[in-house]
């Protein structure tokens, strides 16, 4: 039964034909695989935690360890991955955290190239599918440890991970503006400077009727997205004119001091070689009832503890019986620290990128204020996916500027640790999914029904709220988007991975073991690896998986 859930919840994706694993080989010494776990129900459709260490131990014995990602909890302990696992979690269908990635890539380049390093090392890195948050921290190590462009980069994860015709193995837009970050911070000496940020306003066009606008940010080391402020109709202002356009973002520090931008009536055109454009041609709106230039400019400062800046909407329509339906689903993420620099981050050129190393930026000449442009089509889906439903707006600008420095605004400057240090690691989420309810607030959002609330009848023309008491694990199990197409491949690139001469790796039910010690001299005990037992913690990290000990005719072969 729990081999056809898993063969169910994998649909498209194709497994590995001996152990029943779903994982892939990105480069011979890196692996991506979907999350696995040791609890029911997850198991039953989910990559057993038993049968994958029993796989690594088999094929890598023990010159493997994992990263993972995930703010919702990784589903099992470390003790059953011989705590050989690095946790830098954050939520599922987002980009990480900037200040994460100097440390990810660092402690993946002494796993594998430290001074303690030895030949043959592995790195495992999963998420919940091994895809949008595994494939744009496996990008970033390549980028920015193994030298390789964002195209290299970017096109063997998608080769390696997902099926023809299924789409990219990053497809998230706002992942990869973080990819293009790596690529610009790499040759740029690495050094990425931390902010708070505050939000002075927020320019829509071609706003929609119903739409509220929320501006999120990242806490807890970004394990949770804290909404810190979500406009009321007294924050916004209809603006006359059926096509305009935000004036030069060169200018806009002119405005900072006055704390305001109106819209101007303009015709002029974006930038293209400017960041935060997403496109060089600024289309005219036709002006349609409900589809107004509306600035929102806040009653109070919204000021983010970090550079990670994300504006959310969702449209509303008013429905009967106190519900309303909500239409339209869209967020986009960025970052102000590499906004504020004069590269082609957002939009980066793929393939075309220069190697060569640049200055690295200065705080003393950092620019403090700057503006962020993107279209509604190249805005972040329901899930990450493609999905908003219905147009909500055109085009969206937001004016930021950095807090000076003081006491309550200081400047961090984060470098990547250097060969030898020691690399700091993220706090994990509580393993057993207790922070699900938490992840399901930033992944959970849908089209459908919901309930209205009397407290949001001033944030937009319809008024709803969501309740995720009963839906946080529902939306847990129902996110297939993430997961479509995925497939497993080989170190060589080969489809499956073969092992001809060891039928018994086959895993696809929990294998009830004896109690008896190992033969191995000093080896783990066999324990029971069924429903309620898990594997006992394993003193030496690195002493050998019990599990392989019962594999027949491989004794003495392992690395």
């Amino acid at each position: 039964m729990a081999s056809l859930l898993r063969s169910i919840v994998a649909g498209p994706r194709s497994r590995h034909p001996e152990a029943g694993l779903d994982l892939c080989y990105v480069t011979d010494n890196i692996i991506a695989t979907s999350g696995p776990s040791s609890t029911y129900p997850q198991r039953a459709y989910r990559n057993p935690t038993d049968a994958l260490v029993r796989f690594l131990d088999y094929k890598h014995g023990n010159k493997w360890a994992i990263w993972e990602f995930r703010a919702e909890g990784t589903g099992y302990p470390d003790s059953e991955v011989y705590n050989r696992i690095r946790h830098f979690p954050w939520p599922d269908h987002h980009p990480p955290p900037f200040a994460l990635i100097p440390n990810i890539v660092a402690s993946m380049r002494e796993w594998l190239k430290g001074p303690e390093s030895e030949e043959g090392r592995t790195i495992v890195v999963h998420c919940k599918a091994g895809k949008g948050r595994s494939g744009t921290s496996a990008c970033s190590y390549l980028i920015s440890e193994e030298g390789w462009t964002i195209e290299e980069a970017l096109t063997r994860f998608t080769s390696r991970r997902m099926r023809s015709g299924f789409g990219s193995g990053v497809s998230i837009p706002s992942q990869l503006r973080w990819v293009g970050y790596v690529d610009w911070w790499t040759r740029h000496g690495k050094v990425y400077i931390e902010r708070q940020i505050e939000i002075l306003e927020v320019h829509v066009w071609g706003l929609r009727d119903g739409v509220k606008v929320a501006v999120a940010g990242y806490v807890e080391e970004g394990r949770v997205i804290k909404t810190f402020h979500t406009f009321d109709r007294k924050e916004r202002m209809i603006m006359d004119g059926e096509s305009q356009k935000m004036v030069n973002p060169a200018s806009v520090s002119d405005h900072l001091n006055e704390k305001a931008l109106p819209l101007q009536e303009t015709n002029f055109q974006a930038d293209p070689s400017h960041p935060s454009y997403s496109s060089s041609v600024y289309s005219k709106i036709a002006h349609q009832p409900g589809a107004d230039a509306v600035l929102f400019r806040p009653e109070r400062p919204i000021v983010l503890p970090t550079s990670d800046i994300n504006v959310d909407f969702e449209r509303r329509n008013k429905a009967t019986y106190g519900l309303t339906m909500v239409t339209s689903v869209a967020h986009v993420w960025f970052n102000a620290f590499f906004e504020s620099q004069n590269s082609s981050t957002s939009q980066p050129d793929y393939g075309t990128t220069s190697r060569a190393t640049a200055d690295p930026p200065s705080a003393d000449t950092l620019p403090d204020s700057g503006v962020f442009e993107i279209d509604w089509e190249a805005m972040d889906g329901i899930k990450g996916s493609a999905r908003k439903g219905t147009r909500a707006l055109d085009r969206l600008a937001v004016v930021w500027r950095a807090i000076p420095e003081t006491k309550e605004g200081l400047t961090k400057i984060i470098t990547e640790p250097s060969v030898g240090q020691p690399v700091p690691e993220s706090k994990a989420a509580d393993w057993k999914n207790a922070n699900l309810k938490i992840a399901a607030e930033s992944l959970g959002k849908d089209l459908g029904l919901r309930t209205e609330s009397p407290s949001s009848t001033n944030v937009s023309k319809a008024s709803s709220t969501t309740d995720l008491s009963n839906t946080a694990l529902a939306a847990e199990r129902s996110d297939s988007d993430s997961e479509a197409g995925v497939k497993a491949h080989g170190p060589e690139g080969e489809e499956h991975i073969p092992h001809p001469d060891h039928p018994a790796i086959s895993i696809s039910e929990p294998a009830p073991m004896d109690r008896s010690h190992s033969d191995g001299v000093g080896g783990p005990p066999n324990v029971n690896l069924g429903i309620e037992e898990m594997r006992s913690p394993i003193p030496d990290p690195d002493m050998r998986s019990a599990s392989t000990q019962d594999l027949p005719g491989i004794h003495g072969q392992l690395p």
